[in-house]
């Protein structure tokens, strides 16, 4: 599926004030997808600010040396998000993901646009931007300076070479194409340093975070014959090791490293005692997007989440029942 771009020059012409906002909790495709438009749009003279409901992780500080992602009620107001006449809403296309900026965006009479590429969809009211094939949001947002004819700058390279090289898995998943490297290449020939972000993004662990690992890896279990793994990690582990929510990243896809496992989960209980839980899948037949969706939230066929009400043991038995249930399915 290719965007057609066309609609989206005249609006960038037209139009000065710009905000980019993207999902809670937000990862390095939401953050590198942020920083590359943003500097996208301040290359045409355009005002721009980001804004997120959540913080930023402090394992992404690096792609945003300059802090210009803001947090809604700590760096950035309400007004700040009803005075852009245009708010663009990357690699998300759900309310529940946008959360406390969602809400005011709801008051807002700005054009609105989404970038996104994952399936998982509600009506923002926005001009959509979508292409559900393609690997990562960064990549339509080099996408979409390769059609605005814009050499992106070396900060804006780092941050969406580590939006694509996340969601790909180091570009190891099955969404990765040839059209992947060339944009790689492109982006490391602007200034990205694949060497600087994959330490900055897998070798800076804390001693809480490999504490924390360990506890949840002592946990796994196998279900359904072993075509199924799961970890959880109730609050206390997170006060118990001083590990924080970001070190939970990518967790787990250790599952998936047992023979014999088809799909998995983690479910994560938060301080407010919901529970995050992530879903992936290694074969065709287990879409965990449509399973997520079952839970109010959504994803990629491979790769998808949701927040489940709590408490943790429930919500672990819910996710579990749906998963084995689909992967028993397909054996028939």
């Amino acid at each position: 599926m290719t965007i057609q771009w066309d609609p989206l020059r005249p609006i960038i012409a037209d139009h000065q004030r710009f905000v980019i906002s993207s999902h809670v909790r937000p990862d390095a495709d939401a953050i590198g997808s942020e920083i590359g438009l943003a500097r996208l749009l301040q290359s045409l003279g355009k005002s721009v600010q980001i804004i997120n409901t959540s913080p930023t992780p402090a394992n992404l500080y690096f792609l945003d040396p300059q802090k210009d992602v803001k947090q809604l009620g700590v760096g950035a107001k309400a007004a700040d998000v009803l005075a852009a006449e245009v708010h663009f809403v990357v690699d998300t296309s759900s309310w529940v993901q946008l959360s406390d900026v969602g809400k005011v965006m709801r008051e807002s009479s700005a054009k609105k646009i989404v970038i996104d590429h994952h399936v998982s969809s509600d009506d923002l009211g926005a001009l959509e931007l979508k292409d559900t094939a393609c690997e990562a949001t960064g990549s339509l947002i080099f996408d979409l300076s390769q059609f605005l004819g814009i050499d992106l700058t070396a900060d804006a390279a780092n941050a969406l070479f580590a939006a694509i090289a996340t969601d790909t898995g180091w570009f190891r998943f099955s969404a990765v194409t040839p059209q992947t490297m060339r944009r790689i290449a492109r982006l490391m020939e602007l200034g990205a340093s694949p060497s600087n972000i994959f330490r900055e993004l897998y070798e800076q662990s804390s001693i809480a975070r490999a504490h924390l690992v360990g506890r949840a890896l002592s946990r796994m279990i196998l279900d359904c014959d072993g075509e199924l793994a799961y970890l959880s990690i109730p609050w206390s582990d997170f006060e118990e090791t001083g590990a924080v929510s970001s070190d939970t990243e990518d967790l787990v896809n250790e599952c998936l490293k047992v023979t014999g496992t088809k799909g998995a989960f983690i479910a994560i209980e938060m301080q407010s005692r919901q529970v995050k839980v992530s879903f992936r899948s290694r074969t065709d037949g287990l879409d965990v997007a449509k399973i997520a969706e079952t839970f109010g939230g959504g994803g990629h066929r491979l790769a998808a989440g949701a927040t489940l009400p709590g408490p943790l043991a429930e919500s672990i038995e819910k996710a579990r029942k749906v998963m084995a249930e689909t992967l028993v399915s397909l054996r028939a």
